[in-house]
């Protein structure tokens, strides 16, 4: 990489490590090392700060279709980040979905989709420096997402907690995570990769917004709080970050995948590509599009491998003995995880022989007698479900993940999102869904005014996100709350947070701990 042509090496160097957005009449510009970025200033009435943005600003070139990041080519007119750059090519199974998230997953991005697609958005405070810094990964089941997502737009998080705020586009579905044969098994992790170039990138570059490379936090939610777990997991030392932020997901307690090559393989007989000697070339040639729609309509899942770089093996044990990156972690889950999953489920029997195909029958009905319909939040079988699937999966999974972090000796604070607003239900009974804390950590509700927010959504989207933004300001000093086991409960009752032990949410999952046992 190059900095861009300056009349002296000191302004080079400045314009590189110290620049802030100019003043005056033109547009707010700083200088990164790929050359002058434009962004576009901007105001949220209320807010103490004004905030600019920068947005689509490329972190890495076009990249070669199942390969890693790499470099982009430096520039010398001004990069106009004045609207999002595409999303990385998404990928939504059919049959279409049976039910609409119209805040979170509408297909497609508003800022359209395209294997180009490795940029930053930035949201900065107007004036100052060395602010701390949060560096968001979306989720989407490592299967689409975007960091043009309106749920995700910084700029209240940078305007009403004075921090600079950085989302990233990577790689998902087969482009992200192909799951060849034919590749390099790192080559397999490529949205992994795409994150680790994007951290490299705000080390580098974040100086030049106002940000201070040494005060990064990074968080994320569902498959973004697994990426930040991992990402916490693979970096024993020097890490690109003090502190992690992990919303409803986790990366050691998860069941493994039967055969990781199945969809690659299925995928590439469906368009043509499986003469094995010539599959990849064959797949790097066919278009994009192609791989995509063909993916989608044979809901084909694609996933991660244990490649000891991006991903490693063993990492409860690394955890246990310290062989990870020991920053302060803040995590938790919400109320109702299970009802975005289980939707339509009302077989309890099905579920759990289904879920757990070698469990004996005696173990499974344990299970379901500690789930009796009748008990609290608990009315028929579809609730049954949803509720296992929400401590299984979610709530139990990262409550042993934590209680982990804690014999350590790592600085751990927990959360229970059990917030139910109506007017941004799924559907009738999808109480306190999984991801529906995202709108009020963001503040981003703001955007979304026919929603007609109550006070106390707002009182308690201001406490979460001073929550957040604390603990990134001073990760030792934790969001506001003692360390685990006490739990910081959010919402429930119309309380923005009435501390509780874990004792009080987790009593059924010592159910579980023979699963945990034998999946890490």
């Amino acid at each position: 990489m190059r900095f861009a042509q300056v009349s002296s090496v000191v302004v080079s160097f400045c314009a590189s490590v110290l620049a802030l957005p100019q003043a005056g009449n033109g547009p707010p510009t700083v200088t990164i090392d790929s050359g002058p970025v434009q962004g576009v200033a901007t105001s949220i009435p209320g807010a103490p700060h004004n905030v600019t943005k920068y947005l689509g600003v490329p972190f890495a070139a076009k990249p070669l279709r199942f390969a890693p990041p790499a470099s982009p080519k430096a520039w010398k007119t001004p990069f106009k980040a004045t609207k999002y750059g595409p999303a990385c090519i998404q990928q939504f199974d059919y049959p279409a979905h049976n039910i609409t998230i119209s805040w979170f997953d509408t297909p497609p991005p508003a800022a359209g989709e395209s294997e180009d697609c490795l940029n930053v958005n930035v949201y900065a405070p107007a004036a100052g420096k060395n602010k701390t810094v949060m560096v968001w990964f979306y989720g989407g089941s490592l299967t689409f997402g975007a960091n043009s997502l309106t749920t995700y737009d910084g700029s209240y998080f940078a305007a009403f907690e004075d921090v600079v705020i950085v989302t990233v586009n990577y790689r998902t579905n087969v482009f992200g995570f192909p799951g060849s044969p034919q590749l390099p098994v790192r080559a397999n992790n490529l949205g992994f990769l795409d994150q680790r170039f994007a951290l490299n990138w705000v080390q580098r570059n974040i100086a030049a917004f106002g940000g201070d490379p040494a005060k990064v936090t990074i968080f994320g939610e569902s498959a973004g709080a697994l990426s930040v777990d991992i990402l916490v997991t693979s970096y024993p030392t020097k890490a690109p970050f003090r502190a992690a932020i992990e919303e409803s997901g986790q990366g050691s307690y998860r069941f493994p995948v039967t055969n990781p090559y199945a969809s690659w393989n299925t995928l590439a007989a469906a368009v043509g590509c499986n003469d094995t000697a010539t599959t990849l070339k064959c797949m790097r040639g066919v278009p994009a599009m192609t791989l995509k729609n063909t993916s989608e309509h044979l809901a084909l899942a694609f996933n991660f491998k244990t490649d000891n770089y991006t991903f490693i093996a063993n990492r409860t044990a690394a955890r246990l003995a310290g062989k990870i990156a020991k920053v302060p972690v803040l995590a938790g889950t919400n109320a109702n995880e299970g009802t975005l999953f289980t939707y339509g489920a009302t077989n309890l029997s099905d579920y759990l022989t289904t879920t757990l195909p070698t469990a004996p029958s005696s173990y499974l009905d344990q299970i379901a007698n500690a789930y009796p319909i009748g008990s609290p939040g608990i009315a028929n079988s579809s609730q049954q479900i949803s509720q296992i699937y929400t401590e299984l999966i979610f709530q139990c999974s990262q409550a042993r993940q934590l209680k982990d972090n804690k014999a350590a000796g790592i600085p751990t604070w927990r959360y229970f999102y059990n917030a139910s607003f109506p007017q941004i239900q799924l559907f009738p009974g999808s109480d306190v869904f999984h991801s529906s804390e995202l709108q009020l950590v963001w503040g981003s509700y703001r955007a979304y005014p026919k929603q007609k927010q109550t006070p106390f959504e707002q009182k308690l989207s201001t406490y979460m996100m001073g929550a957040w933004a604390n603990f990134a300001k001073n990760p030792m000093q934790g969001p506001g709350w003692p360390q685990v086991p006490s739990v910081g409960n959010l919402g429930a009752n119309g309380v923005v947070n009435a501390t509780i032990q874990s004792s009080v949410v987790d009593a059924r999952c010592a159910l579980y701990d023979p699963i945990y046992d034998v999946i890490e």
